[in-house]
């Protein structure tokens, strides 16, 4: 076992986001950071139904790298498994328009849901220590994300 899988393995370079998951300080940030980077371009080819297909991606991929992370480090849920960062940031996106400002208003929230962890984000991070788990509540911060900003625009254009 390893305290830091080598990126050489496909599963462990998903599993922290193309190494993301190894820079220092706050992991989760850079993920979704890399997250936010990476949408740009799937946003603008094929608009938020293509980032809600890359979510469901990001999740379904990133399960079996989340395990193989496991496995090769004995921990379950290390800050470097950022792959559920970046199926969250990516469903949290999927409500914006292709505006600068609104999806920096998505990453704020995504990282703030996902950092507080409001219920069931808080039962699932505590009780389901599987790969699915560490995946299912940043999916729910995620939605939760995406909640607040369907509303935030609906609030500053009702009509639009």
């Amino acid at each position: 076992m390893s305290d830091r899988p080598s990126l050489a393995d496909p599963r462990i370079l998903i599993a922290t986001g193309f190494g993301s998951g190894y820079l220092p300080g706050m992991p989760g940030t850079w993920g979704s950071a890399v997250a936010v980077a990476l949408a740009w371009p799937i946003a603008e080819f094929g608009g938020s139904l293509a980032l809600l297909a890359a979510a469901l991606l990001a999740a379904v991929a990133g399960i079996p790298a989340i395990r193989a992370y496991q496995s090769q480090s004995g921990r379950i849920d290390p800050g470097a498994i950022v792959i559920d960062e970046v199926a969250g940031q990516w469903l949290a996106l999927a409500a914006c328009p292709l505006d600068p400002l609104w999806w920096l208003a998505a990453f704020l929230a995504f990282r703030a849901l996902d950092i507080l962890k409001p219920p069931p984000a808080n039962w699932i991070d505590q009780r389901i220590k599987t790969a699915e788990g560490v995946m299912l509540d940043d999916l729910v911060a995620g939605f939760y994300a995406f909640a607040v900003i369907l509303l935030a625009r609906w609030a500053i254009a009702p009509t639009a």
